[in-house]
């Protein structure tokens, strides 16, 4: 017995040997007549240049990325049987990257998300990857608790999301540079956001003989004459000029929310040459805030006349619902981005299928242009949890969003995808519509326009005649089908829409979109008094010398200070 263990102990040892020399490629004994051969062929593997990594590869075992999920309550497009874990999106991503799903907590999406999200950057708890603000991923770079994700965007990011962060001019990767440090993904988003126009109802124009109004004085009376000349015909002076925000709205985009401002009055500022809210070159070379400026006084005392014209939306500020006068064919004049065809426009024309909303890019500042302010391009990011073993499934994900995209259920909203954050070039709507011109004209096929990053545009150039009806080159109402609302949304907005976008202007950028360090702690109390103030003098509540006083007091409570961050900032 003895015997047969030691036996049994030495073929083992024997075995073990055997196995641990093949396992390092070391020769064994018996081949010692291949040493040479074998010893070349090791150094000529390590010599060997890696393989290139695969912005695209799937991966042999499966990976899990925990994630925190935002979810709009109402949201009710998934099938029946679908969950947030388990739906299109997801299944797309496991069958193509072999990359699992797993949510971890929840939230509606918006206040609720934010907040979640601060909870887990203070107890350092983060998901492996998360989507997150400018001032959340500040908090995470200064805490350390993300990747540096520069070499694995240069290994991994498509050739699509190169080439639109690239067409930012170096906006999307500052917002993301933290000492020399890729530290998140940017998101980039078309321009188009940012430029809000003057939406107006061109049927109502023509009933009154009213040309378009160019200058603010032009604006303020065709306003008046829609409030006063009975343009819906029902005999009762029941129609609004302008409308403006609903209650909680903003009266102008800013540095922070710097794009998608529905029912502002931005393009009344900026005839100005007034920009509240973002941050200004003064003439001495120093930023300054907009919201101070004198501009920004003329500009309110304009808007308060007008409204005690009746002008603007009596309302404004206190409705529900903004829309609600659009849809039901009582406003005449309102302000918004290119997108508007989606929203509230459907529910207008269903109403009132003569309802003829065309946009412009006016009205003209005092030097005859059209001086609107811009959005960064990159206003949400997202991070990879420090030390998480595979960061570059961050791009993977994102590369195969942009690919793929246009190839899903669109019914299905894509606020489902993991961790989205939208990637679209700065230039979409003004190359989009330049290229459909085209599609309708004959010269270009829905196939030749199947390019990287415009992820719609093919699709966009197969449905463009399902919903503009001849002559191709014009856009009122009655040249359009609304057979397919979701095809009419789509060209509604790139045609009308997207129409001003293609008209010169004069960009205006904030000298930072960021929070300085002042601002964590009193920003919020500085915009509540800005927009107390602007609103009372707007609507009669307060003087317009109020300004004055509104001016030192917000210098006082902070701004200074924050104004001389802001400066030390933009050196850095």
């Amino acid at each position: 017995m003895i015997a047969s263990s030691k036996g049994l102990s030495i073929l083992l040892a024997a075995v073990l040997l055997t196995l641990t020399a093949c396992g390092t490629g070391e020769p064994t004994s018996n081949s010692s007549g291949n040493a040479n051969e074998k010893t070349s062929e090791t150094a000529a593997n390590a010599d060997a240049p890696a393989a290139p990594a695969d912005p695209f590869g799937k991966y042999e075992s499966p990976v899990t990325i925990n994630v925190g999920q935002a979810i709009d309550p109402t949201d009710t497009s998934l099938p029946a049987g679908d969950t947030p874990e388990n739906n299109q999106y997801t299944r797309h991503i496991k069958e193509q990257l072999n990359v699992e799903t797993k949510i971890i907590w929840q939230t509606a999406t918006g206040k609720d998300y934010d907040q979640k999200v601060n909870l887990a950057i203070a107890s350092n708890d983060l998901p492996d990857l998360v989507v997150v603000n400018d001032a959340q991923l500040r908090q995470m770079v200064k805490a350390n608790q993300i990747a540096d994700l520069t070499e694995v965007f240069e290994q991994y990011a498509s050739p699509a999301i190169k080439g639109i962060i690239e067409k930012t001019e170096g906006r999307a990767m500052k917002a993301v540079t933290f000492d020399g440090k890729m530290m998140a993904l940017p998101n980039v988003t078309a321009r188009g956001d940012a430029v809000h126009t003057m939406w107006i109802r061109k049927d109502w124009l023509d009933k009154l003989g009213l040309e378009v109004p160019k200058t603010v004085e032009d604006l303020r009376a065709v306003a008046k004459a829609f409030v006063e000349n009975d343009p819906d015909g029902n005999g009762q002076k029941d129609t609004i000029g302008i409308s403006g925000p609903q209650a909680g709205g903003k009266l102008h985009a800013n540095f922070i929310a710097s794009s998608n401002n529905t029912f502002g009055l931005d393009p009344i500022f900026s005839a100005f040459l007034a920009y509240p809210g973002f941050w200004l070159e003064g003439d001495d070379g120093k930023p300054q805030y907009g919201s101070i400026q004198p501009q920004v006084k003329d500009a309110l005392a304009t808007l308060r006349d007008m409204y005690a014209e009746g002008l603007i939306d009596q309302e404004m500020s206190i409705r529900k619902d903004a829309a609600e006068p659009v849809v039901g064919g009582k406003s005449g004049i309102f302000f918004g981005p290119f997108w508007m065809g989606y929203w509230p426009l459907p529910d207008a024309i269903k109403n009132d299928p003569t309802a003829n909303w065309q946009a412009y890019a006016l009205p003209l500042d005092v030097n005859g242009e059209y001086s609107p302010h811009m959005a960064t391009p990159s206003n949400t990011f997202l991070a990879v949890r420090k030390d998480y073993e595979h960061p570059e499934v961050a791009l993977k994900l994102m590369n195969l969003l942009v690919r793929d995209e246009a190839t899903f259920d669109v019914s299905v909203s894509l606020n489902h995808y993991p961790v989205r954050i939208v990637y679209a070039p700065v230039d979409e709507i003004e190359f989009s519509v330049e290229m459909l011109k085209e599609v309708l004209a004959g010269t270009k096929t829905p196939e030749e326009l199947d390019i990287p990053g415009y992820k719609l545009l093919a699709s966009d150039a197969m449905n463009v005649k399902k919903a503009k009806l001849e002559p191709y080159d014009k856009y009122d109402i009655q040249y359009w089908s609304t057979e397919d609302m979701g095809i009419w949304s789509r060209q509604y907005s790139m045609f009308v829409g997207g129409a001003p976008l293609l008209e010169p202007r004069n960009e205006v950028y904030s000298l930072t979109y960021s929070q300085t360090k002042t601002m964590e702690s009193r920003w919020a109390n500085l915009e509540k008094l800005e927009n107390e103030t602007f609103l009372k003098i707007i609507m009669g509540a307060a003087p317009i010398d109020t300004f004055d006083s509104f001016v030192e007091e917000w210098k006082k409570l902070g701004g200074d200070k924050i104004t001389e961050e802001v400066a030390e900032a933009i050196q850095e």
